[in-house]
């Protein structure tokens, strides 16, 4: 700011050693005065101008980093529910009693009964177990696949039978 202070002075000095008429001098410097007025109200125009640009961005900044936070938080509670290091475990469970399918949560393997809810008999749980579940073809598990193996073996061993009786009766 001092350097255009500086300068100001220095273009008045040269206006009033070069310009002899004193009427003339004080023509040069109001015409200059005005031209200096013209010149710092653009200045301020474009300083508010600026302002207004400045702020503008800075409440859009402010947004994008409002929006940002609200995804990292949800991207937070995605993760947690991804890799939540919870020991309870949900499972499945037929009541071999009533045939009741419930959910429950067992908070470990060391657990080795739990009561069904429906008919509140004790089921055995069973956490080494290497057998198959055997059932009627009616829960939910097979979806009657056991059942449909079955006929099919039925069916199967009748036709060898019949074969055998047309067989014997050609025989004959």
């Amino acid at each position: 700011m001092s350097d255009i202070k500086g300068k100001y002075k220095k273009i008045l000095e040269d206006l009033e050693n070069n310009i002899k008429n004193p009427e003339d001098l004080i023509y040069a410097k109001e015409k200059f005065m005005e031209l200096t007025l013209i010149f710092m109200d653009i200045i301020d125009r474009l300083t508010i101008l600026t302002d207004a640009r400045i702020k503008e961005i800075e409440d859009r900044q402010e947004e994008i980093n409002n929006k940002i936070s609200n995804v990292q938080s949800m991207v937070d509670e995605i993760e947690g529910d991804i890799y939540e290091e919870d020991d309870n475990y949900e499972f499945e469970i037929v009541c071999p009693y009533c045939n009741y399918e419930f959910t429950t949560d067992i908070a470990d393997e060391e657990k080795e009964e739990i009561k069904c809810p429906k008919c509140n008999n004790i089921i055995e749980l069973d956490w080494n177990s290497e057998e198959e579940y055997s059932c009627d073809g009616n829960c939910s598990h097979c979806h009657g696949e056991e059942v449909a193996e079955e006929e099919q073996e039925y069916e199967t061993k009748k036709e060898n039978k019949n074969e055998e009786n047309d067989n014997e009766d050609e025989d004959m």
